[in-house]
């Protein structure tokens, strides 16, 4: 699965202009860090868009093709800041 590339993250736009504004950094599109780590970053698929995120040590993925998939995810990500 590769990282997203610019057309998939246009297509989330309004999920990452959520995300920026929780205010993380982010030294790349799509691509976030938290206390000076990699956090979260973007994959796209034949299966759909996806998240990355760092839950706890370890790498999770979520899918955020959908709406809902993404309100899920702004979820985790507030729950984890």
């Amino acid at each position: 699965m590769k990282h997203a590339g610019p057309d998939a993250l246009d297509s989330l736009a309004e999920l990452l202009a959520e995300i920026r504004k929780r205010g993380l950094k982010e030294p790349r599109p799509g691509i976030f860090y938290r206390k000076g780590k990699a956090w979260l970053h973007f994959h796209e698929d034949k299966a759909g868009l996806f998240a990355d995120i760092r839950v706890a040590k370890e790498w999770e993925r979520f899918r955020v093709s959908e709406p809902a998939e993404r309100a899920l995810l702004l979820t985790l990500i507030d729950r984890s800041l």
